[in-house]
């Protein structure tokens, strides 16, 4: 770098070599209690010509002018203590060496401590100058906020916020009484959080950021309706991760949604296993660009496979997933087919050009009330026939392992979906060992914000101001996010050896009307704005859903959000073969396919009436 570029670097050099001359000044003034005599007088500053070349070259050699004082840090302050101290060896080298024995030892003792100080402490003056002078109360036109929370995730946000324009914090609560009335970067600390009402009353705040990512989803549900009973406008944070990793910016600040209220605990993946089953292999997912196998996609893409292939009915789906993996994913090699799985000979077309490894089959029709009359028998034949069209092409092609996404509502079914799921689990397990394919099922519950689900629908319910529609009061449901839903998914596939049904631990059921509040709270209304209106349970709705049937008995795995159901019962021979026929056979009226449900999944209660 050259001094003459840029003049900031000679000031700052300037400064550096005043500030060691006032050091070595102060040094010798100390030992002789400010009344230097006249002879270390001359001594001192006649030192001073070669004192001060070399902590010059050290504090270049060490690039004290690379970094910018504004932003003066922890790091910096640990190259000037090693810069300083590089320049004391050298000064006590020069003194033995040339036999400068005059030079009290004291002086070489005190002269790096002072140094360090002097140039610390103007370094860290000028940043808090600066940072006042910026961002202080005379130029800030920022909002009030409380931050509740009192962690790292707190201290990673005050530091930023203190830079923006857009906030400025006045007060922390947290739920460790321990910490009430401490400080966190100068703001006192209330507990419990209880209080937050009365402290942004008295504070003037409008809006509370929750900086609580690593709590518990109870934790931060309970701040969340604290601050919405307060009145305030209720912000997060992003990720642990990303307020550790330094990516926070103010910019990041959102607005809690559901998500956030309902979130559950990260999942930890055998990374090296699923590695293993998918690096370097071709995968096929079917149901590409839907909610739960476009996140598989994304989740399996981060294993590079060989070749990830794509298989959806929507082309506007197909399309849009592979754009995204496009960009999201530059070197994997991903492949788009547009077809119907109910179609033998396309889907046979795919197998044998692609030759898949492992499979996953998420394609299926999952709207209830949808598929309960006049669609029921397009259920049984993209749910039940489907899914055997692609399970014998995978056997065909010799696929290693076979992954059936299934759900919740085909244990004890009471509609049709449920039913013909339920009967796809028997399917698979039926063909298990009739190759060497593997057949592993996996069952879960609703996920949050999937396409058709009750969020997305709340949400725009709310936007037109109401009424937000529930089926009934006490009806509820298991929720889980899609990334959770889709890693264990990938797990599952990587533990399962065969003919299991792997059950997700799905946590406390939710009450949906429960739900609907927090989503009026958090979107700032009041139920007395937005109102929730009851409209009665859908055909073929149930007011609980279920995750293992009475008869079925549960294993415990290797991981704790996976169990393991073997199913008590098997499709003979013959009852195989005349389910295949009635599969295969025409259009059936809504009356016939339930009673030849019922038939098949002998735990279906049907609804004959309509």
């Amino acid at each position: 770098m050259s001094l003459k570029v840029n003049p900031r670097i000679l000031a700052a050099l300037v400064h550096d070599m005043v500030a060691a001359l006032i050091a070595w000044m102060l040094a010798f003034a100390l030992r002789f209690n400010f009344d230097i005599p006249a002879t270390f007088l001359i001594i001192s500053l006649d030192a001073l010509v070669w004192v001060l070349p070399l902590f010059a070259c050290s504090f270049y050699v060490f690039g004290l002018y690379r970094g910018l004082w504004r932003f003066a840090s922890i790091a910096d302050l640990q190259h000037l203590i090693a810069a300083v101290a590089v320049g004391a060896l050298l000064t006590t080298a020069a003194v033995a060496f040339f036999h400068l024995g005059s030079i009290p030892r004291s002086v070489l003792v005190l002269h790096p401590l002072l140094l360090i100080l002097v140039m610390g402490g103007s370094r860290f003056a000028y940043r808090s100058w600066k940072e006042h002078r910026l961002y202080g109360p005379a130029k800030l036109r920022g909002q009030p906020v409380l931050i509740v929370g009192a962690g790292e995730a707190a201290d990673s946000l005050l530091r930023e916020i203190n830079r923006s324009g857009q906030w400025y914090a006045v007060a922390i609560l947290d739920g460790n009484p321990g910490k009430s009335g401490r400080r966190l970067r100068g703001l006192p600390i209330f507990s419990p959080i209880e209080e937050m009402g009365a402290v942004a009353d008295r504070l003037g705040a409008k809006h509370a950021i929750i900086a609580m990512p690593d709590s518990r989803s109870a934790e931060r549900r309970r701040a969340a309706e604290l601050a919405s009973m307060a009145g305030l406008t209720v912000m997060t944070v992003p990720s642990y991760d990303d307020l550790l990793s330094g990516r926070l910016s103010v910019s990041s600040i959102r607005k809690v949604e559901l998500e956030d209220l309902l979130g559950r605990e990260a999942v930890s993946l055998d990374d090296n296993g699923v590695h293993e089953l998918l690096g370097g292999n071709v995968v096929l997912v079917t149901g590409a660009g839907g909610s739960i196998g476009s996140e598989l996609c994304r989740q399996i893409a981060r294993f590079k496979p060989s070749r990830l292939v794509l298989v959806d009915s929507s082309e506007f789906a197909l399309y849009t997933i592979g754009e995204e993996l496009s960009v999201s994913h530059t070197s994997l090699h991903c492949r788009s087919w547009a077809a119907d799985v109910r179609d033998k000979e396309r889907v046979g077309e795919i197998f044998a050009q692609e030759q898949p490894v492992v499979v996953f089959h998420a394609a299926a029709y999952k709207h209830v009330p949808l598929m309960e009359s006049v669609n029921a028998w397009q259920a049984v034949r993209t749910n039940a026939l489907g899914t055997l069209t692609v399970a014998r092409a995978a056997q065909e092609a010799q696929v290693r392992k076979f992954v059936l996404i299934s759900t919740d509502k085909a244990v004890n079914p009471t509609n049709v979906m449920g039913a013909t799921k339920r009967l796809a689990e028997r399917l698979c397990l039926a063909v298990n060992n009739r190759g060497v394919t593997r057949f592993v099922i996996v069952r879960f519950g609703n996920v949050l914000g999937s396409n058709g689900s009750v969020i997305p629908k709340f949400r725009e319910q709310i936007a037109q101001g109401g009424p937000v529609t529930v089926t009934h009061p006490e009806i509820v449901r298991y929720f889980m996010t899609i990334p959770e839903a889709a890693q264990l998914v990938l797990q599952a596939g990587l533990m399962g050896q065969g003919g299991e049904i792997f059950v997700l631990e799905m946590g406390d059921p939710v009450r949906i009307v429960d739900l609907a509040r927090d989503m009026i709270r958090l979107s700032g209304f009041s139920e007395d704005e937005v109102k929730i209106e009851f409209t009665g349970l859908r055909p073929g709705e149930k007011l609980y859903e279920e995750l293992l049937a009475d008869d079925e008995a549960t294993l415990q795995t290797p991981h704790p959000k996976l169990r393991i159901a073997r199913l008590s019962d098997e499709l003979p021979g013959s009852e195989y073969e005349e389910l295949l026929g009635w599969l295969h056979s025409s259009i059936r009226p809504s009356p016939e396919v339930k009673s030849g449900l019922k038939k098949y999944v002998p735990e279906y209660v049907a609804d004959l009436s309509n």
